[in-house]
């Protein structure tokens, strides 16, 4: 659906404006879909070569293919070294090489795993705020609907309209005093169980 002239002018910066739907889905679920899968292509092109190199390295370690090798591997080692493989010599009789070369590795693979934990808790940093704009854009859109529908409900002269609750839920939400007031219920009981 086309934007009227009308609705360009008043509403000039919608994050709506001139975009196709991408699905057989509504047009706004089509387009968010469209947004989000370009929005993860641009950040994977901006990524630098380090990160890419430890998302790598995370997706190998975190697959069945990773436990196969290692399986392969440290199984043909030990069966080496207790001398069940014919022709293949001894060469680490106590296993002090296997465990030094575990050892190294789990400090590489465990330093892979952070910085892909960091990437994954920034993202959701990200996300968390995304969601916090758009739930108190969504209230303050519902408190304007409210108003408008309470005064709508006033002059026809509907008798719900003069509901006393409805005053407070008319009013803005203000954000810095909800967190202000979650901080002190946290001082109050740091553990969190009130």
């Amino acid at each position: 659906m086309s934007e009227t002239p009308v609705e360009a002018a008043r509403f000039p910066e919608s994050p709506t404006a001139g975009l196709p739907p991408t699905s057989s889905f509504s047009s706004v679920l089509g387009r968010n879909i469209h947004i989000l899968q370009e929005r993860r292509r641009a950040e994977h092109r901006a990524s630098t070569l380090q990160d890419r190199i430890a998302a790598a390295v995370t997706r190998f370690t975190g697959s069945m293919s990773f436990v196969a090798v290692h399986l392969a591997v440290v199984g043909l080692w030990i069966a080496a070294n207790l001398g069940w493989l014919p022709g293949v010599p001894k060469f680490d009789e106590s296993f002090v090489i296997l465990a030094t070369a575990a050892s190294v590795e789990a400090i590489f693979l465990s330093t892979f795993v952070l910085i892909s934990q960091n990437r994954a808790a920034a993202a959701a940093e990200s996300r968390a705020d995304l969601d916090l704009q758009i739930s108190l854009l969504a209230e303050h859109e519902v408190t304007r609907l409210l108003t408008l529908t309470m005064a709508i409900a006033e002059r026809l002269g509907i008798e719900d309209a003069r509901d006393p609750q409805l005053g407070e839920l008319q009013e803005n939400v203000a954000p810095e005093k909800v967190l202000d007031e979650i901080e002190a219920s946290r001082r109050q009981d740091p553990s969190g169980l009130a």
